[in-house]
C-alpha cells in the first residue's frame, strides 16, 4: 500500500511543548509553499546523500521529539548512546503524548525540531504536503535502505516517489495476552471459541485501558481494526483508511458492537477503562485473585508487563488475535515509529543515517518490546519478541494501523469516539453519524 499524497490539514495549539522541545536545536522556518527554500530547509542545497552510518567526531547538538518516555525513553536513549559517543553530537529529546498537536502547530509555525516521531503515515503525508519534510532521498542511501527494509515500510514511508519517513522500530498488534498460570488451554482457532472460555478464576474475561493523555482512546482504535480486518477483510478495511467506507455501514458498526461486548465483560468496568493508562492495563492478570484472562495489545507491551505489573518473562504468554470470517484467516495488523527530518544539518543527516542501521535497531531489539522493519536484524532476546518477529513476517494479510493511516482530523475523533462509545454504549448511533460527519470534511481536500 502507497501513501498518497494528501492535502489533510488540521491545526492544533501546542507551542509550549513545542518550544521546550526545540530549545536545543536548530529551528529552521519552514517556508510557504511554492516559495524558495532557505538554506537548510527542505529543498534546500546541500550535501549529497551521506553513508549509512555517522563516522568521526562531528559535534553540535540535534533536536528531537517523540511520544517515548519511561522505559521507552531509556531504550531510545539506549539506542544512541554509541552515536553520541563516535560523533561528539548530544542528542537533545523531549517526549510527549500530544505529539499531533505539536508537530501539527509545528508545520504551521516552522518551529521544529530536527528530528521527529512521526505520528503516523496518514500525518507524514500531511506534513510533506506542507513542504516541511526533508527528501530522505538526498539524505540516506535509499537503495540501501529499500534492500533492509520490508517493503510495506518503505512503501508506507514513501510520498509521491519520495521517502519521508523511515521505520526505526515495529510492533504487532492484537496478541491476546495472558498469565501462563492462569490460562492453560490451547490458544483458540476462532474468536467464537475464545467467547465461549470461561472467566475462571479471573473476574472477567479482559482487562481494557484506553487512557494514555492526549491520545488517549487509541487502545480501543486497536480493537476495531482487529476486528473490521477479520470480519470484513482488507478490501474494506482498506476503503474504510481511504475515507471510502462510512462509519455507519454494517461492516464498521459490527466491528465497534464486538468491541462493545468485550467492553461489557471488562474487569472495572467503563472507569477503570477510561482512567486506567494504557501501560498498566494488563497488572490484573498477574494479580491473586486475577482481575481478568486476557489483555488484547501490541507487542511491545511485554516491558510494561515487567515494569508496571511486576511479571517476569516466564509469566506471561500471546497468541494471535483468533480468525473470525474464514476467508480472512492469517490476518495481522502491526505499526511502526516512524522518523522524519524537518531541519536539514550536519548533525540531523548523522543521526538520521544512524537510526536505520542494523546495529542502531539490534539495540532496541534487544532490550525487549521492540521489533525491526530491517530484514538484517534477525536476532531476538526470548522467544516471545522471535515470535513476534516470526509473526510479522509470515501473517498471510497484513494491514497497517488504519487510525495511523487517516488524517489527523478523523484519528483525533477516532479516538475521541473510543472514549465515548466505552462510556456511553447506547450513543453508537450518534458516534457513528458524528464520524462519518468528520470523514467527509476530513477527506474533502
Amino acid at each position: 500500500m502507497r501513501v498518497p499524497r494528501s492535502r489533510w490539514l488540521a491545526l492544533s495549539a501546542a507551542g509550549s511543548v513545542l518550544a521546550a522541545a526545540c530549545a536545543g536545536g536548530s529551528a529552521t522556518p519552514v517556508p510557504p509553499a511554492g516559495s524558495a527554500p532557505v538554506d537548510g530547509s527542505p529543498g534546500a542545497s546541500g550535501p549529497t546523500a551521506s553513508g549509512p552510518a555517522a563516522t568521526g567526531a562531528i559535534g553540535g547538538s540535534v533536536s528531537v521529539i517523540g511520544t517515548w518516555g519511561g522505559d521507552e525513553e531509556e531504550a531510545f536513549r539506549a539506542m544512541i548512546a554509541p552515536f553520541e559517543a563516535e560523533t561528539g553530537i548530544t542528542v537533545e529529546y523531549t517526549g510527549t503524548r500530544d505529539l499531533n498537536a505539536v508537530l501539527t502547530t509545528g508545520v504551521a509555525s516552522g518551529i521544529l525540531p530536527d528530528l521527529a516521531g512521526l505520528p503516523g503515515p496518514g500525518q507524514m503525508a500531511e506534513f510533506a504536503d506542507r513542504g516541511a519534510l526533508v527528501d530522505l532521498g538526498t539524505v540516506l542511501d535509499v537503495d540501501e535502505y529499500t534492500e533492509q527494509t520490508a517493503p510495506a515500510f518503505v512503501e508506507l514511508g514513501t510520498v509521491e516517489g519520495q521517502l519521508s519517513g523511515v521505520f526505526i522500530k515495529s510492533a504487532v498488534k492484537g496478541f491476546i495476552w495472558y498469565d501462563v498460570e492462569q490460562f492453560t488451554g490451547e490458544a483458540p482457532a476462532t474468536w467464537e471459541d475464545l467467547q465461549a472460555l470461561p472467566n475462571d478464576p479471573a473476574d472477567s474475561k479482559w482487562c481494557v485501558a484506553v487512557e494514555s493523555e492526549a491520545a488517549s482512546g487509541w487502545p480501543g482504535t486497536d480493537w476495531i481494526e482487529d476486528f473490521v480486518l477479520r470480519q470484513s477483510g482488507p478490501e474494506v478495511y482498506d476503503a474504510w483508511v481511504a475515507g471510502e467506507q462510512a462509519w455507519t455501514s454494517p461492516e464498521i458498526r459490527g466491528a465497534f458492537e464486538a468491541f462493545g461486548e468485550v467492553v461489557a465483560n471488562s474487569f472495572g468496568g467503563p472507569d477503570y477503562i477510561l482512567n486506567t493508562p494504557f501501560g498498566e492495563g494488563g497488572n490484573p492478570l498477574f494479580e491473586e485473585p486475577p482481575g481478568c484472562l486476557f489483555h488484547h495489545q501490541a507487542s511491545f507491551i511485554t516491558s510494561f508487563f515487567q515494569e508496571q505489573g511486576g511479571a517476569a518473562p516466564e509469566d506471561y504468554d500471546f497468541f494471535p488475535f483468533p480468525d473470525i470470517n474464514p476467508e480472512f484467516a492469517g490476518s495481522l495488523t502491526g505499526a511502526g515509529d516512524l522518523f522524519g527530518m524537518f531541519n536539514d544539518t550536519p548533525q540531523s543527516r548523522a543521526l538520521m543515517n544512524y537510526l536505520v542501521t542494523p546495529e542502531a535497531q539490534q539495540i532496541w531489539v534487544d532490550i525487549g518490546g521492540a521489533l525491526s522493519g530491517n530484514r538484517e536484524v534477525t536476532e531476538y532476546p526470548d522467544e516471545i519478541s522471535q515470535r513476534s518477529a516470526e509473526a510479522l513476517v509470515n501473517a498471510e494479510i497484513f494491514r497497517f494501523d488504519a487510525s495511523d493511516l487517516m488524517p489527523e482530523a478523523m484519528n483525533n475523533a477516532f479516538w475521541s469516539a473510543i472514549l465515548q462509545y466505552v462510556q456511553t454504549p447506547g450513543d453508537l448511533d450518534r458516534i457513528l453519524t458524528e464520524l462519518d460527519a468528520t470523514q467527509e470534511s476530513a477527506y474533502a481536500e
